[in-house]
């Protein structure tokens, strides 16, 4: 017969309540610990990134931009009047001399025009030859009255110093002598008025050849003008260069003022250069830049800053004071280096992918004792093509990482191998 024990099944019971709280709270504690615990650092192959070193010294602050080489004397030539292209004698790509004849062209309507202004210029020479004859048949008449009167005046001063004697001796009535001094009077003033007469006279005179000569010579200037206009149909360079573009071809009727061609002067060249807006308020006029062809390096000088900004960029030309390498040509794509300034004895480094001057990242530090690379806060200063100054954050030999971290945003820490 079974002998019934309960204080067995309580003990039984209070030990399995024991094992069950223990293993709750140790459970617990596990849980606890883990949800502490950092996540693991992910492993990065180092042959992946890109390292740089924190050094010190001085810096030379550069910015860089494409551009082209492009001519800096170039001649567009345009039609000076109305006319009809008979023949193109010259294709773009040769090299031409100032009087090469790059077109011939026509207008009959010109040709016309030269004839009657020359034409014109001789009639008004014979109107002028025709004037001066008769202004001067004139002037000899007034000089005849001139002298005619001057005789009738010193007779009658004659006529009145002889009656005065014979007033003194009473042979002559005193009322004819008064009425000689009298003539002799009238005459005087006679010849003064013909004297003043013929001097406003010589000066109409030479006011009226005067202007017959301006006339011609505005008809001359005119007839030039015309056979000018004519000589200009037969197009030429102007200048000694390349003919680097023709507009026109052979029937094609042109109005004055459009263009025929572009000569260009191979020899002489400048970069035009299209730096970022955002670096183009540190360039200045007369900066040294490094122009590279890609079949040598230029040296040159800003020559002149655009004041407009086009498509985020802002275009600065450079007069280049070295020797062209073989194959420059203009509209050839060049790079161009200036140089903005020399920092002295400051901390610099490579330029990270996403570091913008004056503005604090966050980069990945490596530590050269187990490879790990831990995210530090860095306050970046002015910057270079290459390289950016660090102001903070960084100390002299520090390596960082710099190029695209942001697959590790979320990680403080990552682990290279």
């Amino acid at each position: 017969m079974d002998i019934a024990r309960p204080e067995l099944k309580r003990r039984k019971r209070i030990k399995q309540t024991a094992w069950i709280t223990s293993s709750i709270i140790v459970a617990v504690i596990l849980i606890i610990a883990l949800t502490g615990l950092e996540p693991a650092a992910p492993a990065v192959d180092r042959a992946t990134v890109w390292t740089d070193t924190v050094q010190r010294g001085d810096m030379v602050r550069r910015v860089r931009g494409p551009g082209v080489l492009a001519p800096s004397e170039i001649r567009w030539i345009a039609a000076t009047t109305e006319a009809r292209v008979d023949r193109v004698l010259v294709q773009p790509g040769a090299v031409v001399e100032a009087d090469t004849v790059l077109v011939e062209m026509s207008n009959p309507t010109l040709a016309q025009q030269v004839l009657e202004a020359r034409s014109e210029v001789v009639a008004a020479e014979a109107d002028l030859a025709a004037l001066e004859v008769r202004l001067q048949s004139q002037v000899l008449d007034q000089r005849a009255t001139l002298a005619q009167i001057r005789a009738d005046a010193e007779g009658a001063r004659l006529q009145v110093e002889a009656e005065a004697q014979l007033l003194e001796k009473n042979i002559l009535p005193r009322i004819q002598y008064q009425r000689s001094v009298l003539n002799a009077n009238q005459l005087e003033e006679r010849l003064d008025i013909e004297q003043q007469r013929i001097e406003q006279f010589q000066n109409s005179v030479d006011a009226q050849v005067r202007a017959a000569r301006a006339r011609i010579e505005q008809l001359e200037t005119m007839a030039n003008f015309r056979a000018h206009q004519l000589e200009a149909l037969n197009v030429t360079a102007g200048i000694r260069g390349v003919l680097q573009e023709l507009t026109v071809e052979s029937g094609q009727r042109l109005a004055a003022g459009d263009n025929i061609a572009r000569v260009a002067r191979p020899d002489t060249l400048l970069a035009e250069l299209r730096i970022p807006e955002t670096q183009a308020k540190d360039v200045q006029l007369g900066q040294d830049v490094e122009v590279d062809t890609r079949n040598g390096v230029i040296p040159g000088r800003v020559m002149r800053i655009d004041p407009r900004v086009a498509n985020g960029t802002v275009q600065v030309d450079v007069t280049l004071t070295g020797d062209l390498p073989p194959g420059a040509r203009p509209d050839l794509s060049v790079d161009g280096t200036i140089q903005i300034e020399r920092l002295d004895e400051v901390l610099y480094v490579g330029r990270p992918a996403f570091g913008t001057p004056e503005s604090t990242v966050h980069l990945f530090r490596i530590d050269p004792s187990d490879g790990t690379a831990i995210r530090v806060p860095v306050e970046l200063g002015r910057s270079s093509v290459n390289v950016i100054e660090v102001r903070q954050g960084l100390t002299e030999g520090d390596e960082i990482i710099l190029s695209d971290t942001a697959a590790w945003d979320d990680h403080d820490r990552i682990r290279l191998q």
